[in-house]
């Protein structure tokens, strides 16, 4: 995610780690590389942010306003998830995972088949990588929908890590 670090309230609590970090998580690529799986009923809440040509603005804004929201509602964020569906140059729809529902905010689930390929370097290598994610949908004989980016970690926190991972991810129809 392109979150500014230590913009939370409160040290990030992960459902599936005891652990508590200050900004984001250190990410384990394994369980979502070249992986296929189906979500029942996922919870998520949604945010949306402007963009310059794919590029966000206040996106950490944003995330700093829906991170009250799940902290005001004892909520958690599975995963630390956030897909970014970049619906335009102009605009980038954002799905944070909670959960349970936010209230006052657009809650919605998502069902079905998804895949997904971990990607590691620079963001500017994401017209490559999407290149690639089709290509190797294709080789297993899938057929992709609706397709979401997930930024794993803040410039700072992948500087800090040493790792900068990206995961694409896509509805399998």
């Amino acid at each position: 995610m392109w979150i500014c670090c230590n913009f939370m309230q409160k040290p990030i609590t992960m459902i599936t780690q005891e652990k508590q970090f200050e900004c984001c998580p250190p990410f384990n690529p394994e369980p979502w590389n070249d992986k296929s799986f189906s979500w029942q009923n996922k919870q998520f809440v949604k945010g949306k942010v402007k963009t310059f040509f794919y590029m966000p603005f206040g996106f950490g804004k944003e995330m700093q306003r829906l991170d009250k929201k799940v902290t005001e509602a004892g909520a958690e964020i599975p995963d630390y998830l956030c897909l970014s569906d970049h619906t335009s140059k102009w605009n980038m729809d954002l799905y944070l995972a909670v959960d349970k529902p936010l209230p006052g905010e657009k809650n919605l689930q998502m069902s079905g088949n998804f895949y997904s390929r971990v990607y590691e370097g620079s963001f500017s290598d994401t017209g490559k990588w999407r290149k690639d994610f089709v290509e190797n949908a294709k080789q297993k004989g899938l057929k992709t929908g609706k397709t979401y980016m997930w930024y794993t970690t803040c410039p700072k926190c992948a500087k800090k890590y040493g790792k900068n991972y990206t995961v694409i991810l896509a509805e399998v129809i």
